[in-house]
């Protein structure tokens, strides 16, 4: 008889925490979370959110009745780590030490790998990260920019683009190795891939401006503009991020109730039905 592994799996977005508990590849729980932009702001650095986004989860899994005690593994959705392969980590001390300093780059994905290492310490199971935001699988000539001092850099929605691909491909009754598909990514964030073969050739840096924008992101702006904005004297280097990342695209034109509410914010007219 087939062992059956109870394994938690975490999900940091920019707006929301995800829940979901699997017995080996069959799901049978799933919760999402909502943050809003006020219970977020009050944190200054997303490593900080660590404390009440676990606190979160541990008060819904108590709600539903479930214990901690009884998962085999824990899983987080991966972050800026340096870049790797599409795959599954283990979490270790040096992942987390990374993840917590932003040493690669600053996201929610990278509460993932803390909040999973963190769990695994309490219980003793093991922890893993998948597919994390900095796979990086890019062809040479992708990152070629129009600057030879700037590379293009793969940052994106990794872990939903793969998954969404093997899903295509299995319902083509084919291998995600055998087929190219072109992947779109809609949330917080807008990522668009190119997947040759099993890997992702080129892709818009979601995180850092390429691309459109988004709820929460600002996307590609126009350059000169946006280096006169730089050395306007008006914004500090974090806020002109700041404003790039989390405070840019939809919700700075509607405000952050836009992005509590997302269902109810449009862009210019009402587009419900379509």
């Amino acid at each position: 008889m087939e062992k059956k592994y109870r394994i938690l799996v975490i999900n940091p977005g920019s707006t929301s925490t995800k829940v979901a508990i699997y017995e080996n590849e069959q799901e049978v729980f799933l919760q999402s979370i909502t943050h809003s932009s006020l219970e977020l702001e009050r944190f200054k650095h997303i490593s900080d959110q660590h404390d009440f986004r676990k606190q979160v989860i541990e008060t819904m899994l108590r709600d539903k009745e479930i214990s901690l005690k009884e998962f085999d593994a824990v899983v987080g959705r991966g972050g800026l780590v340096r870049p790797i392969p599409g795959g599954t980590y283990q979490v270790t001390n040096k992942m987390v030490e990374d993840l917590e300093s932003a040493e690669w780059g600053e996201h929610a994905s990278n509460l993932g790998g803390i909040i999973a290492f963190d769990i695994g310490v309490e219980c003793g199971i093991p922890s893993y990260i998948v597919d994390p935001v900095v796979v990086d699988e890019m062809e040479p000539v992708a990152r070629i920019s129009g600057l030879p001092d700037l590379n293009r850099r793969s940052i994106f929605h990794a872990l939903n683009q793969k998954a969404v691909a093997r899903l295509a491909a299995s319902r083509m009754g084919k291998k995600y190795s055998e087929i190219n598909l072109i992947v779109a990514h809609l949330g917080g964030g807008i990522s668009v891939g190119c997947h040759k073969r099993g890997r992702v050739v080129d892709v818009n840096n979601a995180l850092n401006g390429d691309g459109p924008f988004s709820p929460e992101r600002a996307g590609g702006v126009p350059a000169a503009q946006l280096i006169e904005l730089c050395f306007s004297g008006k914004y500090s280097e974090p806020e002109l991020k700041k404003k790039l990342v989390g405070h840019g695209g939809m919700v700075a034109y509607l405000g952050p109730a836009c992005a509590r509410s997302r269902s109810t914010c449009r862009f210019g007219e009402d587009r419900r039905s379509g």
